[in-house]
């Protein structure tokens, strides 16, 4: 393989991964000229999102600290490479601070995905069952194997259920439930009303996190807040 070849084959690797990820952060159109750019905090006082809309009293908490200082609210797409890209980083900081924040998760299944919004009822099914953490971790895991297909997937969700040891009749019947359907359009709502345009959209304390932040980003914001 001669080196012309060679290095056009990694930029095209390279733009691969970035058109995969930029599935994710994006969707729809909007008559903002600038809606469709990744959003962040801007270096001059960065906007304070709405705490009515970015937690609701129903919202689900991965952890729920009494008195915590810092909220973590994460937008996300089970079906979204990026958000699957993200969860290693979520994960860390949920583990090292334990204790000291509280981690909110919200559905927000984009259109382009066709089984974003059976994810979200499956996770949502489950959380009514005291199994929020195990088949959010769970959908993670395993978004290869039934993310991007374009045949209903549920049955899949369905068998995640039975092995987290679930009340099936009770899964299924909140699976399908016009109530579920309904929490999950109110968070999509809620993040629309928040500017939110793709996921992962991530916010500390209400401020809009850069597009993919690392851990290191994270920690400054989440270790800034705490300082207060």
């Amino acid at each position: 393989m001669n080196k012309n070849l060679t290095i056009s084959l990694s930029i095209l690797a390279v733009l691969t991964i970035v058109l995969t990820f930029a599935a994710c952060t994006s969707f729809g159109s909007s008559s903002d000229p600038g809606a469709d750019e990744a959003s962040g905090p801007r270096p001059d006082s960065p906007p304070t999102a709405s705490a009515e809309l970015l937690v609701r009293e129903d919202s689900r908490y991965l952890d729920d600290v009494e008195d915590a200082q810092v909220t973590v609210v994460e937008f996300l797409d089970f079906e979204c490479e990026a958000c699957r890209a993200q969860f290693p980083v979520m994960e860390q900081v949920r583990e090292d601070y334990e204790g000291r924040i509280d981690f909110v998760v919200r559905y927000f299944p984009l259109p382009g995905h066709a089984n974003s919004r059976p994810a979200a009822s499956a996770v949502e099914a489950a959380a009514q069952q005291g199994a929020l953490e195990e088949m959010y971790v769970r959908m993670y895991e395993t978004q290869a194997e039934w993310g991007e297909s374009r045949e209903d997937r549920s049955g899949v969700f369905v068998g995640f259920a039975e092995d987290l040891g679930l009340d099936m009749d009770e899964f299924t019947a909140a699976m399908e439930s016009d109530e579920v359907a309904a929490r999950i359009q109110a968070d999509f709502d809620d993040g629309v009303a928040l500017g939110v345009q793709g996921t992962p959209t991530i916010f500390v304390n209400g401020v809009q996190t850069p597009s993919m932040p690392s851990y290191e980003t994270l920690a400054a914001l989440i270790d800034a807040e705490l300082a207060e």
